[in-house]
C-alpha cells in the first residue's frame, strides 16, 4: 500500500518544509539559519533520492511512482534549488530584499516539482503543478517595490490560471472517456481502442497538451515568458526557467504517453504530428525572436522558448530512446541556462542597469572569468561541441529521425544555425568590442559556487556523455 522507503525523498522535503521550516520561521527570525536549514534540506533530499533510486514501485494506491526517473528528477530539482539559493543570497542582500520567505517559497516549488516527477495520477499532477506555479507567482513579484517585478507576477498569475483551466478541463474529459485518473488505466483504455468516448479522449489530450505548452512556454503559448523573465528578479528567472521547465517535461512525459496511446500500444499519429508541428514552430519562433532582442534577459527568454521545442522531440518519439534524449538534454539545459542567468544577476545593477547586450561590450577585459564562463554557456546553448548542449541536441535529432520525422530534425538543425547569430554575437561583443562607460567591479560572493558547479557540469556532460546516459539507462523504469 505504502512503500515508505521509496517515498523518503518526498516525505523528508515535505516534513522539512511544513513541520520544521515554517516553525523555525515562526519563532526564530534568523535568515542565516533559515538559509542553512533549507540548503541542508535540499542536499539531504538529493542524497536520499540517489540512495533510493533502485526502489522502483508504485505506492499510495498507485498514485505515486517511486525510484527510477522520478528519483533522477528529484536529484536534479534539488541540485537546481541548492544552486539557486546559493546564488540568490548575495543577489537579495545587494537589494536589501533577503527575507526568510524567499527560501521557503523556493523549497516549496521544489516540493511541487518532485510531486510532478512522482505522479502516476492526474490529481497528483494537478496538485504538483499548482504548488510549483503558486510559488513561482509569488517569487516573480518578490521585489515588491519594483513595478516590473509586480507586473511580471500579475501577468504570470493571470495567464497561468488561464492555462490551468485548459489543463483541468482536459483531465476532466479524459476521466469522462476512461472513468479513471490513473495513467496505467488510461493507457490501457487507449491500447484497447479508446474507450466508450474516443472523441472526449482526443479533445482531452489536446487540452492537456495546451495546458502544458504554457508551462514549458511552447508556441503559441510562449508570449508570457519574455515579459515574466525580464521583470522577475534574475535569480528567480534562473530557477523557474530551468527547474520549472524540467519539472513540466517530467510531468508531460507520462501523462502524454497515457492519453496519446492508441490501439496496439503505439503513439497516436495525429497526436505525434501535433507535437511535431508545435516543436518545429517553437524552435523557429524562439530563435528568430531572440535575434531582435537588445535586452539579454529577453534574449535568453526567447532562447528558452526555442529549447522547449528541442525537448519536445524527445516526447514525440514515444520510446525509451526519446525519453533518454529528453532527460539528458533537460539536465544539460538546467545547468547551462542557470549559469548564464546567474552571471547576468551578478553583473546586473539596480534600475535594470547592465542588462542590455550592448553593456557586455569588452566584458572579457573587465571581468575575464565571468566572460569566459558566459562564453562557455553560450557555446553549449548553441550546441557547439564539446559541451553538453551539443550531445543533447544530437540525441534529440536522432530520436526525431527514428520517429520517422526527419523533417523535424532538419528544422531543429536550421533553428540551431539561426541561434548561432545571437549566442556567438554576445561572445563577439564581450571579446572583440571595446568597453564603454564606467564600470563597477562585480562581486559574485558565494554565487561563485553556483557558477563553478554549472560550468564543470556543462563541460563534463560534453566530455563524458556516456556516464550520464548510462545513469539514465540504469534508472529507467
Amino acid at each position: 500500500m505504502y512503500n515508505v522507503t521509496g517515498m523518503l525523498p518526498l516525505v523528508v522535503i515535505w516534513l522539512a518544509l511544513g513541520a520544521v521550516g515554517i516553525v523555525i520561521q515562526a519563532f526564530v527570525r534568523n535568515t542565516k539559519l533559515v538559509f542553512g536549514f533549507y540548503a541542508a534540506t535540499l542536499a539531504g533530499t538529493m542524497a536520499l533520492a540517489i540512495a533510493t533510486a533502485g526502489v522502483k514501485d508504485t505506492t499510495a494506491y498507485g498514485m505515486i511512482t517511486v525510484g527510477g526517473y522520478a528519483n533522477y528528477f528529484d536529484a536534479l530539482f534539488c541540485a537546481a534549488g541548492l544552486l539557486a539559493i546559493v546564488a540568490a543570497r548575495p543577489f537579495l542582500q545587494r537589494d536589501d530584499s533577503e527575507y526568510d520567505e524567499f527560501y521557503t517559497l523556493l523549497v516549496s516549488s521544489v516540493a511541487g516539482m518532485m510531486l510532478l516527477a512522482h505522479s502516476n495520477n492526474m490529481v497528483v499532477t494537478f496538485v504538483g503543478v499548482e504548488l510549483m506555479s503558486i510559488s513561482f507567482y509569488v517569487m516573480a513579484g518578490f521585489f515588491r517595490r519594483d513595478l516590473r517585478s509586480i507586473e511580471a507576477a500579475l501577468k504570470y498569475f493571470l495567464l497561468g490560471a488561464f492555462a490551468t483551466g485548459f489543463l483541468v478541463y482536459g483531465m476532466a474529459l479524459v476521466y469522462g472517456s476512461t472513468a479513471s485518473l490513473d495513467y496505467q488505466v488510461i493507457a490501457k483504455v487507449g491500447f484497447e481502442g479508446g474507450g466508450r468516448f474516443p472523441l472526449l479522449m482526443a479533445i482531452g489530450a489536446t487540452l492537456i497538451t495546451v495546458g502544458f505548452s504554457f508551462k514549458i512556454s511552447a508556441f503559441p503559448f510562449h508570449q508570457w515568458a519574455p515579459d515574466v523573465y525580464e521583470g522577475s528578479p534574475t535569480v528567480v528567472t534562473s530557477f523557474m526557467s530551468t527547474a520549472g521547465k524540467a519539472a513540466a517535461f517530467a510531468a508531460m512525459w507520462p501523462i502524454l504517453q497515457a492519453v496519446l496511446t492508441r490501439q496496439g500500444g503505439a503513439m497516436d499519429p495525429s497526436g505525434q504530428m501535433m507535437l511535431g508541428i508545435i516543436a518545429a514552430i517553437t524552435m523557429l519562433v524562439g530563435n528568430i525572436s531572440a535575434l531582435t532582442q537588445s535586452n539579454i534577459k529577453r534574449m535568453l527568454a526567447y532562447s528558452s522558448v526555442a529549447h522547449a521545442g528541442y525537448m519536445l522531440m524527445g516526447i514525440l518519439h514515444g520510446g525509451a530512446e526519446g525519453m533518454s534524449a529528453m532527460v539528458f538534454y533537460v539536465t544539460a539545459y538546467v545547468f547551462m541556462q542557470m549559469g548564464a542567468f546567474v552571471i547576468v544577476s551578478i553583473l546586473e545593477r539596480s534600475n535594470d542597469e547592465h542588462v542590455q547586450v550592448a553593456d557586455y561590450a569588452g566584458l572579457a577585459k573587465r571581468e575575464p572569468i565571468l566572460a569566459g564562463l558566459l562564453a562557455l554557456f553560450m557555446f553549449s546553448l548553441a550546441g557547439i561541441p564539446p559541451f553538453g548542449g551539443f550531445f543533447g541536441k544530437y540525441m534529440l535529432f536522432k530520436a526525431a529521425i527514428d520517429a520517422n520525422m526527419t523533417w523535424l530534425a532538419i528544422v531543429g538543425v536550421i533553428s540551431s544555425v539561426i541561434s548561432m547569430w545571437f549566442y556567438l554575437g554576445l561572445i563577439v561583443k564581450m571579446y572583440f568590442t571595446e568597453p564603454s562607460g564606467a564600470h563597477q567591479s562585480a562581486r559574485p560572493g558565494i554565487a561563485s559556487v553556483t557558477l563553478a558547479v554549472t560550468g564543470v557540469v556543462v563541460v563534463l556532460l560534453g566530455i563524458l556523455p556516456a556516464v550520464v546516459t548510462n545513469i539514465i539507462g540504469t534508472w529507467a523504469p
